[in-house]
């Protein structure tokens, strides 16, 4: 067996899990096209995002998780000559995401069905397949803090082998905190780095580099934030 299966069963909150995220859900639909307008100037992230780009050969298959808008990540790697698919729990997220980015493919799950014989991961009703390069930004800290290194494996799962993973996570050391978004309330949780950097390891990645930025939102209600950007490679 694969040192690095995901063993979600084993996650004792697992078969709460999509009914926990539903508000979150409403939250991003909500929010709607808001999120952008509330977070410009996103330079890290597209940076994080011509990393990937480059590093691929033309016409890698790359899985964005937590697709958001598309914008910019999506549009970026399509721009770039990449195949894009994309996931997200937010109909209204996704609705714009098939807007701004119309060559992609999206589709309405949680990355708990990406698991093994989850709906979309391998073997799943709708296996999704392998991919060059996986996307994640900002996504994993929705999650429980304890759900996110079996996310990270489940993502593992999904990699071709040497297949790459782009994270980006906010530096702070909080576990499923109540945090006011937009008008709306989002739980979130996240790492201090050298933390971040053992589960990363853990899961079974390599870091090849890492950068980060200070970044303040354009909204009032959210303050300040570090933003940990961690280039990765999936492990033999």
């Amino acid at each position: 067996m694969d040192h690095y299966a995901d063993d979600y069963e084993g996650f004792e909150d697992f078969d709460r899990l999509a009914l926990d995220r539903s508000g979150q859900a409403e939250a991003f639909d909500a929010i709607g096209d808001r999120y952008d307008e509330a977070f410009p100037h996103k330079d890290g992230q597209v940076s994080a995002g011509q990393w990937l780009a480059d590093a691929l050969a033309p016409g890698s298959r790359v899985l964005d998780v937590g697709c958001g808008t598309g914008l910019p990540t999506g549009r970026q790697l399509v721009e770039a000559g990449h195949e894009l698919v994309g996931i997200d729990i937010s109909p209204g997220m996704l609705a714009l995401a098939r807007e701004n980015v119309p060559a992609a493919t999206f589709h309405q799950a949680d990355i708990v069905d990406l698991r093994a014989g989850g709906r979309y991961g391998p073997g799943g009703a709708r296996d999704l397949g392998e991919f060059d390069a996986i996307v994640a930004f900002f996504s994993l800290l929705m999650l429980p803090r304890p759900e996110i290194p079996y996310a990270l494996r489940a993502l593992r799962g999904l990699l071709r082998p040497g297949g790459l993973l782009a994270l980006a996570m906010v530096e702070a050391d909080v576990d499923d905190f109540a945090l006011p978004f937009l008008g709306n309330s989002v739980r979130v949780s996240g790492y201090l780095r050298d933390e971040l950097r053992r589960v990363v390891r853990d899961a079974g990645f390599e870091i090849a580099a890492e950068d980060s930025h200070s970044y303040a939102p354009a909204s009032t209600d959210v303050p300040p934030e570090i933003q940990l950007y961690l280039h990765c490679r999936r492990s033999v």
